[in-house]
């Protein structure tokens, strides 16, 4: 069963973090994680000693904490109803372990990176980059088969919007620009001044 999460904030002017000249960098990626743990159905509640004390008198468990150890206890995080941590903005992990919440195992290693890699060479049309994160891959282990996979998907990826392009032109011109080969196609040679070369 989910538990709930409840969080009592030391005094602050907001729970974002980003107020004033001292931005608390915990605050943010502390509130996207609560909201990480909301929209899996979690119910989190959070107060703030500056603008919710009411909220802080009315629980005796943080009532009881806030007066033996004093302000230097919160934040203090409640997982159903039992303080699980103080003093500190925990992780997500934590908050997924408390609300027992499944987090996602992540799956990106350094031959998933490798394969990310080249895909983006494919993409930006760098030929020494595809050879360099071609042979990292292979001394990673990664098989030619997964390394034509990731440069069939970047590929289609880089394409499609080329693709996609001609049909507007097509429309606009009132051509068949998209449905011929690029072979077909009769294009300008543009010279590129003193290199000689096609752009």
């Amino acid at each position: 069963m989910t538990k709930s999460i409840e969080v009592f904030d030391p005094a602050q002017c907001c729970a974002t973090g980003v107020c004033g000249p001292n931005v608390n960098a915990a605050l943010p990626r502390f509130a996207a994680d609560l909201g990480w743990l909301s929209a899996r159905g979690v119910a989190v509640a959070r107060s703030n000693l500056a603008q919710q004390p009411g909220a802080f008198a009315e629980r005796e468990i943080v009532r009881t904490t806030l007066a033996a150890k004093g302000e230097a206890c919160l934040p203090l995080v409640l997982a159903g109803g039992e303080i699980v941590s103080e003093g500190r903005y925990p992780s997500r992990a934590e908050l997924a372990g408390w609300a027992r919440v499944e987090q996602p195992t992540s799956v990106y290693t350094p031959a998933v990176d490798e394969l990310v890699a080249v895909g983006a060479a494919i993409a930006s049309n760098c030929e020494p980059c595809l050879e360099f994160h071609v042979g990292r891959a292979r001394e990673l282990g990664v098989a030619d088969e997964d390394l034509a996979h990731a440069v069939a998907t970047a590929r289609t990826v880089k394409e499609t919007p080329a693709r996609q392009l001609l049909v507007a032109a097509d429309k606009l011109l009132g051509t068949t620009t998209a449905r011929r080969g690029t072979s077909e196609l009769s294009l300008p040679v543009v010279q590129v001044a003193g290199s000689g070369k096609c752009c």
